[in-house]
């Protein structure tokens, strides 16, 4: 019979313990496995020899032996892991707050979590949920700009009482141009998406020519109508237009929602307007282009079909701007829906400008 280990004897009312422990099959695996280690070296095995059947290391069998001495079965048990992080308290959270607002790191131009954690002497943890509570974001950065249109009340109301209320037996058409679209071609072919590996493109371009797009947008059904054209001139602006109006039935009034592009107003644009009276025109306010329909669908343009398109001539750009209206037409159109009321919005811009008075004053 082999001598016990004399230096890690187990105790003999824990040895049935032990036994029970191996024997189960719902218990930890962890829990059986230092169970074995304790058995093994009762029963004389070195730990050499425990290692290695149980595929461990003799340090990790010295660990569980020492913690069974000290501890008991106790000692072998998963040590209960840490509860919530502390909270910080009421005055860091405060200060937290007034340096996210009021100041700057010297170390950037703007705090991360590691930055305020390392000034506040919190943790990035807590200085995140500071964040989350308050609403604070200082990675993000947004722009604005206030529209000094002394009109700017009577037409964000009379274009947005369009959206939200269109006229019967009116279209109403979003009309704006996209200048300087490049046909962009690669210096070298596309590496494939794979698994593992995103798809890539060499970082250097070959220019080929650049066209403009003037595009109509029905607020009511979501289709769009498109022009590829060389220049942007008054005169392809007015092309354009007379296509719309050929597009149009002639027993429906056309509202146009236009932008205060100098295109858009020159002698010949006035003349061919006043000889078509069926035809209303509603500019929106200078430096508000968001309020445009029709930008939102030049985004979903760029983003699905010039953003990674590989162009080797202005014609395969203007053959990708086409197909790209056509399948938007048949799959994606859909009406345009808005939300918010004028009496919002102008609320909004006060509530801005408001602040910006308050902080420089």
């Amino acid at each position: 019979m082999a001598p016990k280990n004399k230096l890690y004897p187990v105790r003999p009312l824990d040895k049935p313990v032990l036994e029970k422990c191996i024997r189960s099959h719902t218990e930890s695996r962890n829990l059986v496995f230092r169970s074995q280690i304790l058995l093994r070296c009762d029963a004389g095995q070195s730990v050499q020899s425990v290692a290695q059947e149980l595929e461990t290391t003799a340090n990790t069998v010295y660990k569980w032996l020492n913690r069974y001495q000290r501890s008991g079965l106790d000692g072998i048990k998963d040590l209960p892991r840490p509860g919530q992080p502390k909270k910080a308290s009421g005055h860091k959270v405060k200060e937290v707050l007034r340096m996210t607002q009021t100041q700057i790191p010297r170390e950037a131009t703007h705090w991360s979590l590691r930055l305020m954690a390392k000034h506040a002497g919190l943790t990035i943890w807590q200085v995140q949920q500071i964040w989350h509570a308050a609403g604070l974001k200082p990675h993000r950065l947004k722009t604005f700009k206030f529209s000094n249109d002394p009109d700017f009340a009577e037409k964000v109301t009379d274009i947005v009482g369009l959206y939200m209320n269109p006229p019967e037996n009116a279209v109403v058409l979003s009309i704006d141009e996209k200048t300087q679209i490049q046909a962009l071609d690669r210096t070298q072919p596309m590496l494939p998406l794979r698994p593992g590996q995103v798809q890539r493109r060499t970082h250097d371009y070959k220019r080929n020519g650049t066209r403009s797009l003037y595009a109509a947008f029905d607020i009511l059904t979501g289709q769009v109508q498109g022009r590829v054209t060389q220049r942007h001139r008054a005169k392809e602006f007015l092309d354009f237009l007379r296509q719309v109006e050929r597009n149009t039935p002639k027993e429906l009034d056309l509202h146009l929602i236009l932008d205060n592009s100098s295109t858009h107003k020159t002698k010949p644009v006035k003349a061919w307007l006043e000889s078509h009276p069926r035809i209303k025109v509603h500019f929106t306010p200078t430096s508000a282009s968001w309020l445009n329909a029709v930008e939102g669908w030049f985004s979903q343009l760029e983003r699905r079909a010039l953003y990674r398109g590989v162009f080797c001539s202005v014609n395969d750009l203007r053959d990708a701007i086409h197909q790209f209206i056509k399948t938007y037409n048949e799959k994606l159109a859909k009406p345009f829906i808005w939300n918010k009321k004028a009496s919002a919005i102008l609320d909004s811009v006060q509530r801005a400008k408001n602040t910006i008075i308050a902080t420089t004053n």
